[in-house]
């Protein structure tokens, strides 16, 4: 996908851990935080009873980052299945200057009536062209 779908974040003290830059933990929130926004964007007005889960996620710390900076994470669909897409999440400077993570994401849409995995809807499928 050539588009990018960003998201601007401002690093709060709490994300931080003691070495003073930010927690490992809190680029996962900030990849889900892109995440959720990303998926309103392409399925605004989605069934209560489906949705998309996260099923596996991988990060790769590249910098530092610290409180007070403000950050943005680049998402864009990588490939698509039938029920299932995988996604990047770029955490950047809000410059673009300086990668800080990469992570990919698999994402399934799953019906939570039925309990089972259904297909992609249309309109993410147009999102990658």
């Amino acid at each position: 996908m050539t588009n990018s779908y960003d998201v601007e974040i401002y690093v709060r003290f709490c994300e931080t851990d003691a070495v003073g830059h930010v927690n490992n933990t809190s680029h996962f929130l900030y990849f889900e935080e892109a995440r959720s926004k990303f998926f309103r964007m392409i399925h605004p007005n989605r069934q209560s009873s489906s949705s998309f889960i996260l099923a596996s996620i991988k990060c790769d710390y590249l910098e530092q980052a610290y409180a007070g900076e403000v950050l943005k994470v680049s998402t864009n669909v990588l490939s698509l299945g039938n029920k299932s897409f995988t996604i990047s999440h770029r955490l950047l400077t809000s410059d673009g200057s300086k990668i800080i993570a990469e992570a990919e994401a698999v994402t399934v849409c799953f019906d939570f009536t039925s309990q089972k995995t259904i297909p992609l809807n249309a309109k993410l499928k147009e999102s990658k062209s």
